[in-house]
Parts: C-alpha cells; sequence; structure tokens
C-alpha cells in the first residue's frame, strides 16, 4: 500500500527563491494549459490530448518571447503539474458520468499566486536523497530536512509545498508493506460527538481537546490588529502571517492528538465500527465551528488507513442509521429525541440509557451485521480496503432507508 511521509525542510534564502520560480511555473503551465482547454471547448473543438497540450505549453511555450523563463526550472515540475491538470479533468468527468461517487466534483479552476498554499510534484527524475540526509530538488539544490522517522522504502514522488504561514514541506509517496498487528478478540463502536469527542462502546469517553476554542482569546486578538492594518502594506503582510502561523499551531496540536488517538484505537481493538456522519452538512449548521474544531473527518481518515495499515478490520455505519433511537438492549425504536436528551429509559424493558453510549453500542451491534454481511471494509491482499457499503436492514428494522430525523 502507499504512505505519504510529510517532513519539514529549510531551505536557505537562495532556495526560497528558486522554490517560488518553480512554484510559479507551476502555476503558469496549469493555467495555460487549462485556459488552452477552455478556448477549444468554446470553439467547438474536440478535447486537447495531453502530449498535445504539453507540446503547447512547455516545448513550444519555451521557445517564446513571453515564456522562455519557463526553462529556469526543472521539466519534471512543469510535466507534473499538466498531469495534475489531466486528473483534475479525469476527477470532473467521472463525477458528471456517474463513474465517481461521492459529492459532485467542479471542474478544474484558475490558480492564484495568492493561494494559500503553493506546490510543486516531482517523480524520481526530479529528486534523490543524498548520503547526507539531505533533499536534492532539480534546479533548486539540496534541502535540510528535519527526519522525524526513518522511510521504510525508497520514495516514488515527493510533493514540496509552502503553506500560509511559510513554512515549507516534503512529503514522500512510499510503496510499503503492510504491517499486520497480532490478532485480538475485541471490538468497539464509536459514537462521535461535541460535548466527548467519542464514546466508545466499551463505556471509556474521550474528553473533546477543543483546541480552537482553547486559542479563540489569543487569535481574536492577533486578527483584530490584522483589520486594523492598511491593505497593501508590509506590516498587514506580517500580522497576517501571525494569524496564520497561530491557525498553523492550532492544526498541528490537533493533528497530533487525532494521530495518538486513533493509533491507540486502532491497537486495542480487532474492529473498528463508526458512523458516516455528514460533516459538510454540521459544517453549516449553528455548530460549525466545534464542528470543525472537533476535526471528525480528519480523525476517520486516519482511522482508515491504519485499519488498512495494521490489519485490522474497519467499517462505516450508514448515516441514516437511527443509532440514537433504538434500545441497544432490547430493539425498541421510539422515535427521534431532542438533542438536550441526553439520557431516556426505554419503553419496553425499562433500561436507562446514556445517549451517547446507548448510540455507540448500536453503532457496534450494526458493524458486526455488515462484517456478516460481507460489507465491511477489510484489507484485501493488497493492503486497500475493499469497498465501503451500507447494507440496509429489512423493512421494520433498524438501517432502512428512511432519512434521519431532525433531532436524531
Amino acid at each position: 500500500m502507499q504512505l505519504r511521509y510529510n517532513f519539514r525542510v529549510y531551505p536557505s534564502a537562495g532556495q526560497r527563491g528558486a522554490l517560488s520560480k518553480a512554484f510559479g511555473c507551476a502555476r503558469v503551465v496549469f493555467n495555460d494549459g487549462l485556459r488552452a482547454r477552455q478556448e477549444a471547448h468554446a470553439a467547438g473543438l474536440p478535447y486537447i490530448k495531453d502530449g498535445d497540450l504539453q507540446k503547447q505549453v512547455v516545448t513550444t511555450a519555451k521557445r517564446t518571447e513571453g515564456r522562455e523563463w519557463l526553462g529556469e526550472v526543472s521539466s519534471v515540475v512543469l510535466v507534473q503539474s499538466l498531469r495534475d491538470l489531466h486528473t483534475a479533468y479525469r476527477n470532473f468527468f467521472n463525477s458528471v458520468s456517474g463513474k465517481r461517487k461521492g459529492p459532485k466534483v467542479a471542474p478544474p479552476r484558475f490558480k492564484s499566486k495568492h493561494d494559500n498554499r503553493q506546490a510543486i510534484r516531482l517523480t524520481v527524475n526530479g529528486f534523490s536523497l543524498r548520503s547526507d540526509g539531505r533533499l536534492y530538488i532539480a534546479k533548486v539544490g539540496a534541502l535540510d530536512v528535519r527526519w522525524s522517522r526513518q522511510l521504510p522504502a525508497a520514495p516514488t514522488s515527493v510533493t514540496v509545498t509552502k503553506d500560509a504561514s511559510n513554512r515549507y514541506w516534503a512529503s514522500f509517496v512510499v510503496d510499503t508493506e503492510r504491517d499486520v498487528l497480532p490478532e485480538l478478540d475485541t471490538e468497539v463502536g464509536i459514537d462521535l460527538g461535541l460535548t466527548y469527542f467519542a464514546v466508545l462502546s466499551d463505556g471509556r469517553k474521550i474528553e473533546s481537546p477543543k483546541f480552537l476554542r482553547r486559542a479563540e482569546k489569543k487569535l481574536g486578538r492577533m486578527q483584530r490588529s490584522l483589520s486594523r492594518k492598511e491593505k497593501g502594506s508590509k506590516n498587514r503582510a506580517k500580522a497576517r502571517a501571525k494569524v496564520a502561523r497561530q491557525h498553523a499551531k492550532v492544526g498541528d496540536r490537533r493533528r497530533d492528538w487525532h494521530h495518538k488517538e486513533s493509533t491507540r484505537v486502532i491497537r486495542e481493538n480487532q474492529a473498528v465500527y463508526v458512523e458516516d456522519l455528514l460533516v459538510s452538512g454540521l459544517g453549516r449548521t449553528r455548530l460549525a465551528k466545534s464542528v470543525h474544531d472537533a476535526g471528525w473527518a480528519q480523525f476517520l481518515t486516519m482511522l482508515e488507513y491504519k485499519a488498512a495499515l495494521y490489519g485490522r478490520t474497519f467499517a462505516k455505519v450508514g448515516r441514516a442509521f437511527p443509532s440514537s433511537q433504538v434500545c441497544s438492549v432490547c430493539g425498541l425504536r421510539d422515535g427521534p429525541k431532542p438533542l438536550h436528551i441526553r439520557e431516556w429509559m426505554c419503553g419496553k424493558c425499562a433500561t436507562i440509557h446514556n445517549r451517547d453510549h446507548n448510540a455507540s453500542r448500536n453503532v457496534l451491534l450494526e458493524g458486526r451485521r455488515i462484517v456478516a454481511a460481507g460489507r465491511a471494509e477489510t484489507p484485501n491482499a493488497c493492503g486497500a480496503p475493499v469497498r465501503r457499503a451500507y447494507m440496509p436492514a429489512r423493512r421494520g428494522e433498524a438501517g432502512t432507508h428512511r432519512a434521519p430525523r431532525r433531532g436524531q
């Protein structure tokens, strides 16, 4: 399976200038290719093939007076930029035709030099790892890398990025084998929330760290200072960089915490079952700030790839499953409950339930049913998840196609 390893790099002043030139050339080639295809489409001409587009915006453009500076950067950077454009178009066409599942993908857009993230991608022809631990980039030089771990194998590609806080990163793609852990007899269902980040079916509760909420006071002070600076001034650029660095610290803390908790859950359980939440929809409600601060989507993504890496079973229960409406003891479904109801008594077996713990137990039971039906995300021989699916139960049972009601 393929894994991505991210490391901080520290370019010198001259190397930062060379990287800025590479970022700009990659952006220009991407925009030129996108413009050429849009103009061909508007004129009723056929779709420009990748080879013809490369000759037009790279090979021929280098010989023109307005684009001769494209030859100052590695050709690998320019070719990979066009491949990114091809991938963007392919994802858009597959989304329109229905071949690509999930949310609709928009057509490619033009890149801007004012984007918060600038990046270039290189294959093995454009970079190398030297014996002294430095990363050599063609026509940029050898970059100092802060190695936090050893790469398990030789990387097949590297992406050099510059984020909004002016930090540089090198992201390596590595083909590696699965590191299968010893089998366990424990399984867990997880109910994600805001009061507690997660409540597990075994009764354990994971406190929500609320990294953004804890940094709000300092962020507010820095953003008010930014708003008082004159637009276009150097002081405003400095204040913007300070705000970006503070947001980067919040994101780093959240990501580090997600990694630690997801690894702990995967190592302690043979099977992990979670609810497939519609985070994009919840992010448009009055709870948007708390939802984004929790970072559920990032946490579930980590659980998914770590389950494939360590040979664990991972399954997502469909979002239509009424986990908060069903009694986990007798199976009675007594309807939706407002969010302020945290405990309730089953009308059939008289069991008093904690809302979140009961939901996590139901997720565990439904996840086991999905696995028994052969619809779970279990790693195949290549280490990748087989598929994600939710098999609804028979009408009248938990897991029907009925959309969840408000307050579920």
